[in-house]
């Protein structure tokens, strides 16, 4: 059970004093993580202020978190569109169409990807699972080799004198 905030008495009693990490068990700790792929794009949306249909826009259009800052500059180049308007207009020049299907936020879909990650483990498991026991079973349990009758006898070839005549 993690330790309840209490306040710091070094700093008069003002700052909250942030319990330590190493004291928690793995069971404490979060299970969700977001993987820094997807971290960058949180990253990127909050610098930028983008709404969570632009950020799958431009992520579908394969653009760069990390060079979004380049494109939102239109208050010093006023010739530049803001950075929602131009990734609009190239998701319109690129896709055909004007907004995504079905708008996911990066956390909804760092979600999905857990969720599917744990169906697959868990497949794997069982696979895993049913291999051993398949393997430790005793052999009354597992099948046989199917057994065929016997070949008939193959009948001799004449020589060379009875099949002349």
């Amino acid at each position: 059970m993690p330790a309840p905030l209490t306040l710091n008495p070094r700093h008069g009693g003002s700052r909250p004093q942030v319990p330590d990490l190493r004291y928690y068990s793995a069971l404490d700790m979060p299970k969700h993580r977001i993987p820094p792929s997807l971290q960058a794009w949180i990253d990127a949306r909050k610098r930028h202020h983008l709404s969570h249909a632009h950020v799958q826009m431009a992520r579908e259009i394969g653009m760069n978190p990390a060079k979004l800052g380049k494109f939102d500059n239109h208050r010093q180049e006023p010739w530049k569109a803001p950075l929602p308007e131009f990734i609009e207009s190239l998701y319109r020049k690129s896709l055909g169409k004007d907004r995504p299907g079905v708008v996911l936020s990066i956390e909804e879909r760092a979600r999905e990807i857990e969720k599917k990650k744990a169906t697959k483990r868990e497949a794997k498991y069982l696979r895993r699972e049913a291999k051993k026991a398949a393997l430790t079973a005793p052999s009354s349990l597992q099948p046989s080799a199917p057994t065929f009758p016997p070949d008939p006898p193959e009948e001799e070839e004449p020589s060379g004198a009875e099949r002349d005549s």
